[in-house]
C-alpha cells in the first residue's frame, strides 16, 4: 500500500516509528544542493541528463531497506518521481510506502517558482546542504 502524507506528517512518522527510512530519489545535483532531509539516503529514481530510470534503483534500495515491513519514505522534488518509485517497490514486495506530498520543493507558484506553496522546505522542516 502506497500512503500519501504531507511532509509535516512524514517527519513525525521519521521520529515515532524505528525502523522507518527516507530515501530522497532526485538527482545528485538536487540531492546536494538544493538540499535534503538530515538522515536522507540517496538513492536516485532517474538522473541527468538523459533522465534515465537508474536500473539499479531496486537492488540499491534493498540494499539499505531491506526490511520489507518497515515504513519507507520518498522524496522527490514536488511528489512525481517518488510516487513512480514506490510503485516500483511495492511490486517488489514493499508494504508500507510512503509518497512525500509536494515534495522537497513544493509545486510552482504563479510565476513557475518552487518552494512558496509547500514541500519539506517551506513547512520548515529539518534540512541541509552538501
Amino acid at each position: 500500500m502506497i500512503e500519501n502524507l504531507q511532509p509535516q506528517q512524514a517527519w513525525d512518522l521519521l521520529q515515532n516509528r524505528a525502523g522507518s527510512v527516507l530515501i530522497d530519489v532526485r538527482t545528485k545535483m538536487e540531492h546536494s544542493f538544493v538540499g535534503h532531509p538530515p538522515g536522507a539516503i540517496h538513492v536516485p529514481w532517474k538522473e541527468a541528463p538523459d533522465w534515465q530510470l537508474n536500473p539499479q534503483f531496486i537492488a540499491q534500495v534493498i540494499a539499505v531497506a531491506p526490511n520489507r515491513e518497515s515504513p519507507i519514505l520518498l522524496l522527490c522534488r514536488s511528489g512525481q518521481r517518488s510516487l513512480d518509485a514506490a510503485k516500483a517497490l511495492e511490486a517488489q514486495g514493499y508494504q508500507w510506502l510512503v509518497n512525500i506530498v509536494d515534495g522537497f520543493e513544493g509545486p510552482l507558484d504563479a510565476n513557475h517558482h518552487r518552494g512558496n506553496l509547500g514541500g519539506w522546505r517551506f513547512q520548515g522542516l529539518p534540512w541541509q546542504q552538501s
